[in-house]
C-alpha cells in the first residue's frame, strides 16, 4: 500500500507544474485526497483537497484561483495542477489520504501507506 508523488521539479515565477499522485493496494476513490506541503523552516500546510464524494473542494487562500486539484478513477492517481506559481510556492509536496472540509485537509496517517512520499518543488529565476 503505497502513494507515489511525482511531477515536482524546477520552475521559473509564473510557469506552470502538474503533481500526480498513484495509489497503489487500496482504491483512492474510498477516500478523502489532498496535498499539503512543507517550506523550509515553516509548518506542515493543507494546500487542496477533494473529498471521497467529490462533494467538497478546499483550496488555501494563498492558492486559490492558481492550483486545482482533481482525481481520475480509472487510474487510481489525483493530480495538483499548479499555474502562476510564486516562489513563495517552493516546498516538498506530499499527498496523502484524509479528511477533507471546506475548513480544510487534515491527514492523520490513517494506515501504513496513506502519506506518500514527497516531491520537490521550487520557484526561481
Amino acid at each position: 500500500v503505497q502513494l507515489q508523488a511525482s511531477g515536482g521539479g524546477l520552475v521559473q515565477p509564473g510557469g506552470s507544474l502538474t503533481l500526480s499522485c498513484l495509489a497503489s493496494g487500496f482504491t483512492l476513490a474510498n477516500y478523502s485526497m489532498g496535498w499539503f506541503r512543507q517550506a523550509p523552516g515553516k509548518e506542515r500546510e493543507g494546500v487542496s483537497c477533494i473529498s471521497r464524494t467529490v462533494d467538497t473542494i478546499y483550496y488555501v487562500q494563498s492558492v486559490k484561483g492558481r492550483f486545482t486539484i482533481s482525481r481520475d478513477i480509472a487510474k487510481n492517481t489525483v493530480h495538483l495542477q499548479m499555474n502562476s506559481l510564486k516562489p513563495e510556492d517552493t516546498a516538498v509536496y506530499y499527498c496523502a489520504a484524509g479528511f477533507c472540509s471546506k475548513f480544510g485537509f487534515s491527514w492523520p496517517s490513517l494506515f501504513d501507506g496513506s502519506i506518500g512520499q514527497g516531491t520537490q518543488v521550487t520557484v526561481s529565476s
